[in-house]
């Protein structure tokens, strides 16, 4: 964890700088990162959380290729108008390869070489896949980057009222997988863009150094960010992103508006048959006639939510992790390491906690206690637990809070009770 005490000239943002500072990238090329050890676990414990509400909505995971056959872009009809962020090349048999920007092409020619009945829908398929989209100018860190780590589903129904039923389902899943993420989402009407399609929402947190704008109901401030969500409640409140505001347009009042610059952290997309009608991806319906599938799409910026969740939580000191996707759960300080109780107390703590599947960080290095306290603070772990010689004596260890400050005493035999109800 190569933490730096100097803010990097270039990051420009909070979670660039904070991102590097606590060692979790570094940059490789201009919008290509290295994600390092600590970095990775933010992104793992993302996944994780994505994983586990994608199955309870039934969506399957697979994996596709990075490298796509740009013969599946030219059967689409996307392959010369997707824009000069398609990275292209040439292999050595001067076949036309890409690397990915996204995956409906693919997941098309997957879908209709494997299913043809309507027996056999609704089907809703995800991957995790990094993608590459060569920017014309990659800033704020992995916030705008060229080459990002991507949650992509893609749903199939037999028809249009079935494609909504599924839009929906994943509407709530997305809605609570952001709130599991300890953020406060603002789900706005967007357009669809490239992907294509006529109904699109985009997920959006509040951010200072955002890139986007959107507009909202005031009520969604209020809004308490403990609970998740519902379709009704966020149905009733006007969100749009800038390109869809309009003040003429709607049964709302002017002073009941609010604007804020934003992050977008998920898009999702109902797409009807643009893709299986170009690719002829039908199935067998109940009357025996084909016809082409339904279909939606849905992505979730995996690299991209590590600096939005940053964005959202941090202080003048460092990072505030949510504990759901915390890299470590607990950091142990032990401020005098030539101390052997201190020494002893930290190793208990840390056996146990690893024995409970608690994530911890065993600070051992001879640091001086301020700057262990500055480093701790900056990498933002929910929970530091301060073990120094005169408390430790006695068996007593601190246990400090990230997010309030608050700061405990505790009896050593108290302390695993703390993590094991939290």
């Amino acid at each position: 964890m190569p933490v730096l005490k100097e803010v990097p000239a270039e990051a420009q943002v909070i979670s660039h700088r904070l991102m590097l500072r606590s060692g979790m990238i570094r940059q490789q090329a201009s919008g290509v990162y290295s994600w390092l050890p600590f970095g990775l676990r933010a992104l793992q414990n993302i996944i994780k959380v994505i994983t586990r509400n994608m199955s309870k909505v039934g969506s399957l995971e697979m994996l596709m290729p990075c490298i796509q056959p740009a013969s599946l872009w030219l059967e689409s009809g996307r392959f010369e108008n997707y824009g000069k962020e398609m990275l292209k090349f040439q292999d050595r048999h001067d076949n036309t390869l890409l690397f990915g920007p996204t995956n409906e092409d693919m997941i098309t020619d997957v879908f209709r070489h494997n299913i043809q009945s309507y027996k056999d829908l609704p089907k809703n398929l995800y991957h995790i896949q990094w993608k590459f989209r060569d920017e014309i100018r990659p800033r704020f860190g992995v916030m705008r980057a060229r080459e990002f780590l991507m949650k992509d589903a893609y749903s199939f129904d037999i028809d249009q009222a079935g494609a909504h039923k599924s839009y929906n389902q994943m509407y709530l899943a997305y809605l609570q997988t952001f709130h599991d993420m300890g953020l406060h989402v603002i789900p706005v009407v967007a357009d669809s863009g490239v992907i294509g399609g006529d109904l699109s929402h985009e997920f959006h947190i509040l951010a200072e150094h955002g890139e986007s704008t959107i507009f909202y109901d005031k009520r969604f401030l209020h809004l308490s960010a403990s609970k998740s969500l519902n379709m009704e409640e966020v149905g009733s409140l006007y969100a749009v992103a800038e390109e869809k505001h309009d003040f003429n347009n709607g049964n709302f009042l002017e002073d009941e508006i609010a604007s804020s610059k934003s992050i977008e952290i998920g898009h999702i997309f109902y797409i009807g048959t643009k893709y299986s009608k170009a690719m002829k991806a039908v199935v067998n319906d109940s009357n025996g006639n084909l016809v082409p599938v339904e279909m939606c799409s849905y992505g979730i910026g995996i690299s991209r939510l590590v600096a939005a969740i940053i964005e959202a939580n941090h202080d003048e000191k460092g990072i505030i992790w949510p504990s759901s996707v915390a890299p470590f759960t607990v950091s142990i300080l032990n401020l005098n390491m030539s101390d052997d109780k201190c020494n002893e107390l930290s190793k208990i703590l840390y056996d146990q906690l690893l024995a409970s599947d608690v994530s911890v960080l065993y600070d051992d290095t001879e640091e001086r206690a301020g700057s262990k306290f500055a480093t701790h603070d900056l990498i933002g772990s929910p929970y530091q637990l301060i073990i120094g010689s005169k408390k430790g004596a006695s068996d007593i260890v601190e246990v400090k809070n990230r997010k309030t400050g608050k700061i405990e005493e505790l009896d050593i035999n108290l302390v695993m009770k703390l993590f094991l109800n939290d």
